[in-house]
C-alpha cells in the first residue's frame, strides 16, 4: 500500500512539472528529496503569495498548491534511508537521531494536507479566506519541521 501511495504521489509531483527532476532522482534519495522540496517551495510560494495578496487568488491555483503539498506529504518521508545523511543535503542529523520525532512531523504534514484537500472541495477553496484556513495549517507544519530537521539557509 505504501508503495502505491508513493508512486501515486511521485506521479502527481511529476505531473506538476518535475518530470525530469523526479526521473533523474529516482535512484538518489537526496536528489529525490530535493526535487520534492522544490515542488513544495513552489507551492508554498504560490500559496503564500495568494495569502498575502501579492498574487491574485484563484480556486484552481489554490487547489494546485494544496495538491502539490498533499503529494509531497505522502512521498517525502520515504527518502531518508540510512546513509542518506551524507552528501549535499540540508537535512540535519536530527532526522536520523530522532526518527520518532521526524515521523511525527511527517504524520502531522500528511494530516494537515489531508484536511486541506478535504476543505478545498472539487474546485478549490472558494475565496482567499477559505484558502488561508485550509493552507495556513500546512505551512505551519512545514515551518515547525524546518526549525528542527533542516539546516538554515
Amino acid at each position: 500500500m505504501r508503495t502505491i501511495r508513493k508512486t501515486a504521489a511521485l506521479s502527481l509531483i511529476a505531473g506538476l512539472g518535475l518530470v525530469g527532476a523526479v526521473a533523474q532522482a529516482a535512484e538518489d534519495p537526496i536528489a529525490t528529496r530535493q526535487a520534492i522540496m522544490s515542488s513544495v517551495g513552489a507551492a508554498a510560494g504560490l500559496g503564500g503569495g495568494m495569502m498575502k495578496g501579492e498574487i491574485a487568488y484563484s480556486p484552481a491555483a489554490g487547489k494546485s498548491a494544496i495538491a502539490t503539498m498533499r503529494a509531497a506529504s505522502l512521498a517525502y518521508g520515504d527518502f531518508f534511508p540510512p546513509g542518506s545523511d551524507q552528501g549535499d543535503t540540508n537535512a540535519l542529523p536530527a532526522v536520523w537521531n530522532d526518527p520518532e520525532g521526524f515521523q511525527e512531523r511527517l504524520t502531522r504534514f500528511a494530516s494537515a494536507t489531508e484536511k486541506a484537500v478535504e476543505a478545498s472541495g472539487k474546485d478549490g477553496p472558494a475565496d482567499v479566506e477559505a484558502f488561508k484556513a485550509a493552507f495556513g495549517p500546512v505551512l505551519e507544519v512545514c515551518k515547525s519541521c524546518h526549525e528542527t530537521y533542516r539546516k538554515s539557509n
